[in-house]
């Protein structure tokens, strides 16, 4: 895959290994969106960086072998290639430890990079690339030059601070946030305690144009051009959480990138979600005929994002 190729969605941040407990699994926020777009698709691509070591080796086999664009990987003699160890707490939600430092806190500048960004529709981008002055100088250069910019907050403890997430909030036009991750910036920020009063502040605060809310069991809410929608969202057998929250992500700008509506992307987000809640890992193997076997067999109003 040549560098010149355009890609509508360019990806930035952590690449990893996920250390889970039925084993090691290719992760990271920004890759996964990629990889999910991929699927659905889309040619995206992503800028991060591994270690000069057998860690980063696989990781570059694994993805150019599910021919997501690798153009864009750095490699660092320094530090090793990312790992997550993960475990789930007693609701099943999973908790993370996040080594650090490792490779993909130290994404450097390339002028090549400000072009793939300018050309791209969308540039996505989370908070916890941001841990490390580098990889963060990098990324707010190149957040000057993205025509939308879309942020998956992805707060992970303890690698976040209020200046930061202030800095990112003023940086974005599409946000995606969970609940928790709601309450915990409005909670910091103002005093409103109703969701729509949590979501408006944070639109007319950062002049936010959309705003995606993902509510675990009860759904999904959107906020955009002045506009709500909102998802009840799906049941489904949980193998686990990891990566749902990524694919959810990628269902919608997949949508926003084939010019449908916001209803139509915000079902799309949705059933991305759900289906890879329902498989193990934040990457597993399917086809677009499994998307669609499952959306026809989806009869439930509940959501497990």
């Amino acid at each position: 895959m040549s560098k010149s190729n355009h890609h509508p969605v360019v990806c930035f941040g952590e690449v990893l290994w996920d250390i889970l407990p039925g084993g090691r699994v290719p992760g990271g926020a920004p890759v996964n969106v990629a990889y999910h777009l991929k699927k659905l698709g889309k040619n995206p691509c992503l800028i991060t960086r591994v270690g000069d070591d057998k860690d980063g080796r696989d990781l570059m086999e694994v993805f150019s072998s599910l021919e997501v664009c690798t153009d864009f990987f750095q490699t660092d003699h320094q530090y090793e290639t990312g790992k997550v160890f993960g475990r789930p707490n007693a609701t099943g939600e999973m908790m993370y430890d996040i080594v650090s430092p490792s490779a993909w806190d130290y994404i450097g500048w390339d002028d090549t990079l400000e072009e793939l960004v300018r050309k791209s529709n969308y540039f996505v981008f989370g908070s916890l690339a941001c841990r490390n002055p580098n990889s963060r100088d990098t990324l707010f250069r190149l957040l000057k030059v993205a025509a939308c910019r879309v942020l998956d907050i992805n707060l992970r403890a303890p690698f976040y601070d209020i200046r930061i997430i202030t800095e990112l909030l003023q940086q974005c036009d599409i946000l995606k946030i969970n609940m928790h991750e709601l309450e915990l910036i409005t909670d910091w920020l103002s005093g409103c305690k109703d969701i729509e009063g949590r979501i408006r502040f944070l639109e007319e605060r950062f002049n936010i144009q959309t705003i995606v809310l993902t509510m675990g069991v009860n759904g999904a809410l959107l906020h955009a051009k002045g506009k709500s929608y909102s998802h009840p969202g799906y049941t489904v057998e949980l193998a686990d959480t990891v990566g749902a929250g990524d694919a959810f992500l990628a269902g919608f700008l997949k949508e926003l990138l084939s010019g449908h509506s916001y209803d139509s992307a915000l079902e799309s987000a949705s059933v991305m979600g759900a289906f890879v809640a329902s498989k193990t890992g934040a990457c597993p193997l399917y086809n677009l005929n499994d998307i669609k076997n499952f959306t026809h067999s989806q009869n439930s109003l509940h959501s497990i994002i």
